[in-house]
């Protein structure tokens, strides 16, 4: 049998809530070209599929059930890959709008944000002088003024609503090392329980910065935190992307990769698609000697309900 401590699971995050359609044609942002990207991202190697939705007619960020519910079904018939739907939405979302599709959709992961920080991506804004649509440019250049909600209350309110009553378990998303604190908190009220999945997020500006003694000071915490009840997972912003995910792989952790966190496959080059950047961070893996877990592997590491039992 094989020793799936030693697994390294793959993440896929497909389009997220941050890039904007101006910024990369392969940017997915259809309900079908979600679909298919995620479906092409599962078959190069992702276990994990994690999700946002998006106005179909203009690529703006959407927490609307509906089109959510015209790609979820779509990838479940088409991949055992893991489906994980964002609680974080898209800026500017409340927490009700972030919680419309995960209630309907029970799926087996969300994502689920560790604390409130200053979450900025204005200076993107500056590097595009034409924009595809008009929402573009006040969607980020706003961000210098948004503070990105995640209360204790928040999250105590999303882990009894989807853990409890649905089953959900959770990517533990922690910015900074305060975020480890604040899962350290609701694993002692008992809240979140073992196997947990940490996700630790380097380069977004308002929080820690993408540099590898911060990725060392980040694991030695959840270790010291955590012990053996955890499994973790590192993605970085832009182009530490693929970097600081070997790095982690090195130190036994798991990947994130995608278009959310990344538009780039190489130094000045655009991705032509999620799965490229997935096809890369395995080959890179497999090269150093790791393998790399199925979907049912995931399930069985992380304690996932299986996918029989989602709202789709």
């Amino acid at each position: 049998m094989a020793d799936l401590s030693k697994k390294v699971i793959i993440t896929c995050a497909v389009t997220g809530g941050i890039h904007t359609p101006t910024m990369s044609d392969a940017l997915p942002y259809k309900p079908a070209d979600i679909a298919a990207q995620a479906i092409a991202a599962a078959e190069a190697g992702a276990a994990i599929l994690h999700l946002h939705a998006r106005d179909p007619e203009t690529g703006r960020p959407s927490p609307d059930p509906k089109v959510f519910m015209q790609f979820l079904p779509v990838i479940k018939q088409a991949t055992d890959a893991v489906i994980n739907v964002t609680t974080g939405g898209g800026l500017n979302m409340t927490v009700e709008d972030r919680l419309a599709a995960p209630l309907v959709a029970r799926p087996e992961m969300c994502s689920l944000n560790m604390g409130s920080m200053n979450f900025a991506i204005y200076p993107l804004a500056d590097r595009y002088k034409a924009w595809k649509f008009d929402w573009e440019e006040p969607y980020l250049r706003g961000t210098d003024d948004f503070i990105f909600r995640n209360t204790f209350r928040d999250i105590t309110r999303i882990l009894k609503l989807l853990g409890e009553e649905h089953g959900t378990r959770f990517e533990h998303e922690c910015y900074d090392v305060g975020h480890l604190y604040n899962l350290a908190h609701f694993v002692d009220r008992g809240l979140v329980k073992p196997p947990f999945f940490v996700q630790m997020i380097f380069g977004i500006l308002g929080g820690i910065g993408p540099d590898l003694d911060n990725l060392m000071f980040m694991k030695r915490t959840a270790d010291r935190l955590f012990g053996a009840d955890y499994r973790w997972s590192v993605l970085a912003a832009g182009r530490f992307q693929i970097p600081f995910a070997t790095e982690a792989a090195l130190l036994g952790g798991s990947v994130r990769v995608g278009l959310e966190d990344s538009l780039y496959i190489g130094k000045g080059r655009l991705a032509s698609s999620n799965a490229e950047q997935v096809a890369k961070m395995r080959r890179i893996l497999e090269e150093l000697g790791h393998e790399i877990a199925t979907p049912a592997e995931a399930r069985q590491i992380l304690g996932l309900k299986g996918a029989d039992r989602v709202g789709f």
